[in-house]
């Protein structure tokens, strides 16, 4: 199918054809594995004085205890795990109330495990609840780490009782990159509560000694492990056929970069399976032109999730058999939009998503081609005539402009250099005037008109004198 194109006198042929061809390129890919990251665990533990209470067969103090250091041994075996304790309410009694009253008891390092047991073995609950000062502080107890997860896992039996804000302090932390999104174990609190602190993470409710040792498991397990995913990249009928786009996650709380992948198809054809964190929620930006970003991305925890965008692409190219134009680029705009999306190499295929396209070639005269549309798994051709070349030849050098024919118009597109005495320039086919008066000559009348016909692939000389 071909369109032809008029402008200014000159033809452009637009081509809608299928290219085909061989790609032969070589691909150093390094067989190393990554190095996962170190998952560090600050636990957090309420000693406050209501923790002395009774709960089930004994005080929550030391059901609490006996169960984390179960889960200290459990994890003191695993590779990439590294673990702190921080306590709040052991120090001081109320009253007064010490809203000061928290401490890292045993900073993150490695083989601290038996440090943190025998730590856990000689708390006492006597003080108030600072749990908004104590989570502020725990971004202070993570050191600088470039391959890190940081968890904090908060085990209390009461709310906030120093007026501060724990929602605020979490988000706050997790917006700087410094915790992922904490996790929450209340111990028999009203069931009321849980609106207090969902929005300071993941909040789980214990409201018995078993439902305990279950709930601090499952926060074990969700803290540790990644879950798969695969990205479907739909076409214009809802089929995951695009592929081999840039995709790039980051987190939604604090946008750090996260993971950059070139999106794949596996040997079933199907879309590449991937690793995410379940702890983060997930801005994703697709590397299309333009790009597609999906916000909000939750993957759960032993769960498979499918993420779906609307990637429907065809491709564009600008061909030129000419030489002179082999380092051109071509300006490429979302149509009615002025922002430039892509300057296209000449001679290569480039994918757009499936829309219209507003098209600048920088030649002269400049062409548009507006609207142009893109149609899912189209190739879209457009091809550029070959040039002609004029070279001006003047006397003395001097004032002027070339003009394109347009019908009854002339349109200017180029001013001559008045430093020179020749000049060489590559015009399109078509139809112009040159408009030229010498720099000394002090009258009007010695301003001189030329006429010229540009035919591809043509050379000729314009006296200006």
């Amino acid at each position: 199918m071909k369109f032809l194109i008029r402008t200014a006198g000159i033809s452009l042929i637009i081509l809608l054809t299928l290219i085909s061809g061989n790609l032969n390129a070589q691909i150093a890919l390094s067989d190393k594995e990554p190095v996962p990251p170190t998952t560090r665990i600050l636990f957090l533990l309420d000693c406050s004085q209501s923790m002395a209470g009774y709960w089930d067969s004994d005080r929550k103090i030391n059901i609490a205890q006996k169960f984390l250091i179960h889960t200290i041994d459990s994890l003191e075996k695993l590779d990439h795990i590294e673990m702190a304790l921080r306590a709040y309410g052991h120090q001081s009694v109320v009253p007064p109330q010490d809203c000061n009253d928290t401490k890292l008891e045993v900073p993150f390092s490695k083989n601290n495990a038996s440090v943190i047991r025998q730590k856990l073995r000689y708390l006492r609950p006597r003080g108030t609840t600072p749990i908004a000062n104590s989570l502020a502080l725990c971004g202070n107890d993570f050191p600088k780490c470039d391959n890190c997860r940081n968890v904090v896992v908060l085990i209390t039996d009461g709310i906030e009782a120093c007026d501060g804000d724990p929602c605020k302090v979490s988000k706050d932390l997790q917006q700087k990159g410094i915790y992922l999104k904490p996790f929450i174990i209340g111990i028999g609190l009203d069931p009321s509560f849980k609106k207090t602190f969902e929005c300071v993470g993941n909040y789980y409710n214990a409201h018995n000694e078993d439902s305990f040792k279950e709930v601090l498991g499952v926060v074990i397990t969700e803290a540790l492990n990644s879950t798969t995913a695969q990205v479907n990249l739909l076409d214009d009928k809802g089929m995951p056929t695009e592929t081999n786009v840039n995709m790039t996650f980051y987190d939604m709380a604090s946008g750090k970069l996260i993971h950059h992948y070139v999106h794949t198809m596996n040997n079933r054809g199907k879309p590449d399976t991937i690793n995410l964190d379940p702890l983060i929620t997930y801005r994703l930006v697709i590397h299309t032109l333009p790009k597609v970003i999906v916000d909000n991305i939750s993957v759960s925890s032993g769960r498979h999730t499918i993420i779906a965008a609307d990637t429907p692409q065809g491709s564009l190219r600008i061909n030129t058999r000419s030489s002179r134009y082999l380092d051109l680029k071509v300006i490429v705009r979302k149509h009615g939009e002025m922002n430039t999306l892509n300057m296209q190499k000449v001679n290569i295929d480039e994918k757009y998503l499936k829309g219209k396209y507003d098209i600048e070639i920088p030649v002269l005269p400049r062409i548009f081609v507006n609207e142009l549309n893109i149609k899912q798994a189209t190739n879209t051709n457009i091809t550029l005539p070959d040039p002609g070349v004029v070279t001006l030849l003047m006397s003395n050098p001097g004032y002027g402009s070339i003009y394109v024919q347009r019908e009854k118009d002339l349109e200017w597109i180029y001013n001559i250099n008045p430093g020179l005495k020749h000049e060489t320039i590559e015009l399109q086919p078509g139809s112009y005037q040159i408009i030229f008066r010498p720099k000394y000559a002090k009258r009007s009348f010695y301003t001189t008109v030329k006429k010229i016909t540009v035919k591809s692939g043509s050379s000729q000389s314009v006296k200006l004198f």
